[in-house]
């Protein structure tokens, strides 16, 4: 028991069992300076009680002495690793980890024998740790959202669990609070670690039973993705499902939403590992139409299989709905740039003679930045388009018969969607598309879904029946020329010295020049956002191996990048050292923020 507070019991048998006896003799060296007079330490290793009392002794001296506990302690259940110490009070915080092994924490082998699994049981442990330290102001960890996704800050293999988290060394102006200090070591960061990684207690069965359902619903969700491919859907919405949101800020399913079902034309039965047979709507290839009235659920849908490229967590009512994982939505953005991107399918004959084919701008339009986008997602290899007319731009989207009479077609530089739809999918691009507004899509519709509060309703054949009623003079195209690949350059940095950070989920900063990404919508975490901003900097940096050199595609590059993730995991992508902030993000949406770097070079 310390004698500058008391602590109480944690866990039953835990109780006071941080103050180990002796376990390493710790060890540094306070007098040794480097060239620049700097006082430099070595790393030191020893036990809980160690540090905790180098805490004490320190308190009151100059700050650059937190830097003396740079080091590994053997906590017993646990060893906590002190990597990076903050320079002043008003640097970023301090880098800690916390290590310890799957057996001693009590996480069954039958838990983490797939890679599958791995992921799930260690974004269960981040979200664990971060609601556990949530009290303690000083203790900083990423805060994850409603979906399970791959982080840097939480892994775990057979041997080795770990939690990376950032902590604020305490004091008053730049004078050490060694005591205070001294409580973060001895109680506050070791009993957010036991209440986090404990399962072997005897009040931890609910933990337990939290981590097997968390695990369960992301086995699951990757398996109904495999049955997407061997099945030959795009999508599944499962019965049952509760799409609607809280509200337009928050990502929790609303209480009183009507829970989806699927039309009987349209219902199809899988068999999951854990959930069993589960009945749902299945989604095939081709171009999918979402009508209705507005408010009655069309944009719902949308947006619920926009965000089904993920998992998401237990009770989120998405847990079973699945989109192919490289779909990609996309929308008119004013004012994105464009970089030799081939237009010409769907705008040609600007005035003043631009050329479309390798069309470059700095301002795009409405209907030249979603022309791009939809080239851009084609030539990544996205299977599936995901359009809603509320974000489009309607000039690129239809065309009618009244505009087509009054404005000759040779004065129209612009080729509509609609015309081209057909020729995408017989490529084998699908889309799934929310119109409300013109029933031109009828024409070209596969299947048309009727939402009619919040309520599916497959209208195909009827819908078939209004276009042979009011037919319209089309002016499809059959073919979608190939998509062009483009070769990317290397790009210098641009003042000085290379810096390399992001802003929450919508701005990446890169040599102080900022790229919005805030209209791609399926980027949905701000750790996504920070591991772009490094595979932007590993891709366009030509020293790297995962570089543009002027031969690469961008597609090869990304595979080539995707490779070194799959190897070495998000500290493959060069970011700080053991980073506590990424989230790995889709090859589609690096390449969909690459395409927003006004930076970009293309090999001509």
């Amino acid at each position: 028991m310390s004698d500058y507070y008391e602590r109480g019991d944690h866990r039953g048998n835990r109780a006071g069992g941080y103050h180990s006896n002796n376990r390493g003799g710790g060890h540094y060296r306070d007098d040794n300076r480097d060239r620049s007079g700097r006082r430099e330490f070595e790393r030191r290793s020893g036990s809980d009680q160690d540090l905790i009392s180098r805490f004490h002794d320190i308190d009151g001296r100059s700050y650059g002495q937190y830097k003396s506990v740079i080091g590994d302690y053997d906590y017993g259940d646990f060893t906590l690793h002190i990597d990076r110490v903050q320079s002043d009070p008003y640097a970023p915080p301090s880098q800690l980890r916390v290590t310890s092994s799957p057996k001693k924490m009590g996480i069954p082998e039958e838990l983490i024998e797939t890679r599958d699994q791995r992921i799930a049981v260690a974004d269960f442990l981040a979200r664990e740790f971060a609601k556990n330290s949530a009290k303690t102001p000083e203790l900083h960890i990423a805060k994850c959202g409603q979906e399970i996704l791959e982080r840097s800050y939480a892994s775990v293999d057979k041997t080795t669990v770990e939690l990376r988290f950032q902590c604020q060394f305490p004091a008053r102006g730049r004078t050490i609070m060694g005591h205070s200090m001294a409580r973060l070591a001895d109680v506050d960061i070791p009993y957010a670690v036991m209440d986090t990684l404990d399962f072997v207690s005897e009040d931890a069965d609910e933990h337990m039973q939290n981590l097997k359902k968390h695990v369960e619903t992301y086995v699951d969700y990757q398996a109904l993705q495999a049955l997407l491919v061997q099945n030959g859907w795009i999508a599944f919405v499962a019965n049952g499902s509760v799409l609607a949101r809280r509200s337009g800020i928050s990502d929790f399913p609303m209480d009183s939403a009507v829970p989806f079902t699927s039309p009987e034309s349209l219902a199809e039965t899988v068999t999951l590992p854990h959930a069993g047979e589960v009945t749902g709507m299945a989604l095939k290839p081709g171009i999918t139409v979402i009508v209705g009235g507005g408010y009655h659920g069309k944009s719902t849908l949308l947006n619920a299989l926009q965000r089904g490229v993920y998992a998401h967590v237990p009770s989120d009512g998405r847990e079973l709905v699945a989109l192919l994982p490289s779909a990609m939505k996309v929308r008119a953005e004013d004012g994105r740039a464009v970089t030799s991107v081939d237009v010409s399918a769907f705008i040609n004959d600007l005035p003043g003679g631009a050329d479309t084919v390798s069309f470059s701008t700095e301002n795009a339009s409405g209907s030249t930045s979603q022309a791009a986008s939809i080239v851009e997602a084609v030539e990544i290899g996205s299977p599936v388009l995901l359009v809603d007319e509320d974000t489009s731009a309607t000039n690129l989207m239809i065309r009618d018969e009244r505009m087509r009479e009054l404005v000759a077609d040779d004065k129209e530089p612009i080729t509509p969607f609609v015309d081209r739809i057909s020729g995408l999918a017989k490529n084998g691009v699908s889309t799934i598309l929310v119109m409300g507004g013109s029933g031109d899509y009828l024409d070209v519709a596969d299947l048309v879904l009727m939402m009619d509060s919040y309520e599916a309703r497959d209208v195909t054949e009827r819908a078939r029946g209004v276009v042979e009623a009011q037919p319209r003079k089309r002016s499809d195209v059959a073919e979608f020329p190939e998509v062009k690949q483009r070769v990317m350059l290397p790009v210098k940095a641009r003042g000085g010295k290379a810096k390399t950070k992001s802003k929450g989920v919508h701005t990446i900063s890169l040599d102080r020049q900022d790229i919005d990404v805030s209209s791609v919508e399926q980027i949905v975490d701000g750790g996504q956002t920070e591991a772009i901003a490094w595979a932007i900097r590993a891709l366009t940096d030509g020293e790297r191996a995962t570089g543009f050199d002027g031969v690469l595609t961008m597609r090869a590059a990304l595979e080539r990048l995707e490779d070194v993730v799959e190897q070495h995991g998000l500290d493959g992508l060069g970011g700080p050292a053991k980073s506590a902030f990424m989230v790995r993000p889709r090859m589609v949406d690096i390449a969909a923020a690459l395409n927003r770097y006004r930076s970009l070079r293309v090999s001509e």
